[in-house]
């Protein structure tokens, strides 16, 4: 039989805890938490559970200092516990503006504090570590005006009245459990660690923490304090991932030898499944659509907690099944399918669902889905500016084109890509079309051009970098770039019906009349063409898109533009 050391009496919110992780455990229980680290040390228990953090007090500070010290287990599981706190006294009657003294835990008095404060403030509130022998001494003592705050079992258990429930609402507990062995990855995990003292270094804690940031490791939680002995900084965190994940790895390497440059500085306390204090009413996500951006989706959400079906044409399970088993569907499909897909399958969501749309038009598809699904289904489209070979969202455009069916699940959807850093941008429908005209479908235009164009003149690659300048050498690179990758995907964008067309109609027409008037010589035309178009781009604009330029210009200088 397991023996797991917790905090007493029976029936406390730990003894509730500890019961809930393992019923048939044995329990030794202790009134401080020194205790029970002790009792892992020596062997006389196989697990403790200790309270971390609580939501309305707060974390727990005394096992902050406790855990650095502790080599002789891991902290590998979580439970969190709705926290119930009652007022038992000694008669129904008892009046509360007449109450002396409340007896209880500090860390009780600190989540009943509005309660308190409202109902008893008068009263003097006696902290006391063992309840047993401190309600023994009142009630020898027949202390009539004396109240005790407490779980409604411990209450009960000292013979005292129940006066009244739930003094503290929406209260719960997050309870650490410390074993023996590390816990193995699940895919779903966190990982707890402390520092050692830290030198007196500028920017040490931003550069530390920067390290997770640029492998799109969010920090769960951050608390710092000086450390009693030297009086230098300590950081406690909590990051996602598990402590054998190669890019937490690198993140922890790179501290402990770039950042910090001392060996064993970090401490680990331990890897364990991932807890959310948050309530989430997204449980699963069905994807129609197989390709590497569904994929990438996927793996993004699956790692956040929710379950994920992907489906396609070579699926074996239907897009039709899986819509029964979900709560959100994606719909991520190349952009001249979109809107058919939606059509085929949009109808046969039910209220209660949502439909969320990953795709790079957003009229059609819209209007389609608000018209083939019923009221009760939220609707929502987002479009990513990126691709699958990014590594993570942090710091890159996302344009969500909410409607009014986008409810509270759409919203949950939207929270997690600001979670990951996304630079979210928030659009209608028409100027989400027009704007990737101008983002997307022109630039990708031009670069199919060009590269027709050299073709058409036999201009050799070497011969074009030979005669690039750093401004034309733009122009190259995002052609290059769009010929390396998928052409299916950038057709499909040049492709795209809605605004965006306007913009490619326009273009033309401006592009002839330049043609034109530099045919003719018309060169005081053009200059002022290009006058007139400064006066329409404000001076910041410009003046920020030009030290970009420049610096752009820096790197490419640096490297060397000129070869392969």
């Amino acid at each position: 039989m397991t023996t797991i050391a917790t905090l007493g009496p029976k029936g406390s919110d730990a003894y509730q805890a500890a019961k809930q992780y393992e019923p048939q455990a044995e329990l030794l229980l202790f009134n401080h938490i020194t205790d029970i680290i002790a009792s892992i040390s020596s062997s006389r228990a196989q697990r403790a559970i200790i309270p971390v953090y609580n939501t309305r007090e707060g974390e727990v500070k005394e096992y902050f200092r406790l855990m650095e010290d502790f080599d002789q287990g891991y902290w590998t599981d979580n439970i969190v516990l709705p926290i119930h706190l009652s007022l038992g006294g000694w008669s129904t009657t008892q009046k509360l503006s007449e109450v002396e003294t409340i007896i209880g835990r500090s860390t009780v008095f600190r989540q009943c504090e509005e309660y308190i404060a409202k109902n008893m403030p008068q009263a003097t509130l006696v902290s006391v570590p063992d309840l047993t022998a401190a309600i023994a001494a009142y009630k020898k003592a027949q202390s009539k005006n004396h109240v005790l705050i407490e779980t409604e079992d411990i209450i009960n258990d000292f013979g005292l009245v129940l006066i009244e429930r739930e003094l503290a609402p929406y209260n719960r507990t997050r309870f650490a459990v410390i074993g023996r062995k590390p816990h193995p990855q699940t895919g779903y995990d966190a990982t707890s660690l402390i520092t050692q003292p830290l030198p007196d270094r500028v920017g040490l804690l931003v550069d530390t923490l920067n390290e997770f940031t640029r492998r799109g490791i969010n920090i769960l939680d951050l608390r710092s304090e000086n450390d009693i002995k030297t009086q230098k900084l300590q950081i406690y965190l909590e990051v996602e991932g598990h402590r054998d994940n190669d890019l937490l790895s690198q993140a922890l390497h790179q501290i402990e030898t770039r950042v910090i440059q001392e060996k064993n500085c970090l401490k680990i306390l331990g890897s364990f499944p991932r807890v959310d204090m948050r309530v989430k009413k997204i449980q699963s996500f069905g994807f129609i659509g197989s390709g590497e951006m569904s994929r990438w989706f996927a793996e993004k959400l699956g790692n956040e907690g929710y379950q994920t079906i992907i489906t396609g044409r070579s699926s074996s399970l239907r897009p039709e099944q899986m819509i029964e088993q979900v709560d959100v569907v994606i719909i991520c499909v190349p952009i001249s399918a979109t809107t058919q897909t939606v059509s085929n399958y949009g109808h046969l969501l039910q209220d209660g669902q949502a439909l969320i749309l990953l795709a790079g038009e957003s009229e059609d598809p819209l209007g389609t889905a608000l018209k083939v699904t019923s009221g009760g289904v939220e609707v929502m489209l987002v479009h990513n500016l990126w691709g699958p070979q990014a590594l993570t969202m942090k710091d890159k455009n996302v344009s969500v084109v909410r409607t009014n069916r986008s409810g509270s699940l759409c919203s949950e959807f939207e929270s997690f890509l600001y979670k990951y850093g996304a630079e979210i941008y928030l659009d209608s429908a028409g100027k989400h079309d027009l704007l990737m005209g101008v983002s997307q479908k022109l630039p990708t235009t031009i670069s199919v051009a060009l590269a027709m164009t050299l073709d058409q003149h036999a201009i050799a690659s070497e011969d074009l970098d030979s005669h690039s300048t750093l401004t034309s050498l733009y122009g190259v690179l995002a052609m290059a770039r769009i010929h390396n990758q998928n052409p299916r995907t950038y057709a499909e964008i040049i492709a795209a019906s809605g605004e965006g067309k306007k913009i490619i109609s326009s273009f033309i027409r401006n592009l002839e009349l330049i043609y034109h008037l530099a045919e003719e010589r018309q060169i005081d035309k053009l200059c002022a063409i290009i006058e007139k178009n400064k006066k329409i781009m404000p001076a910041p604009f410009l003046k920020t898109k030009m030290s970009q330029a420049q610096a752009v210009d820096a790197v490419l200088s640096d490297i060397g533009f000129k070869g392969f």
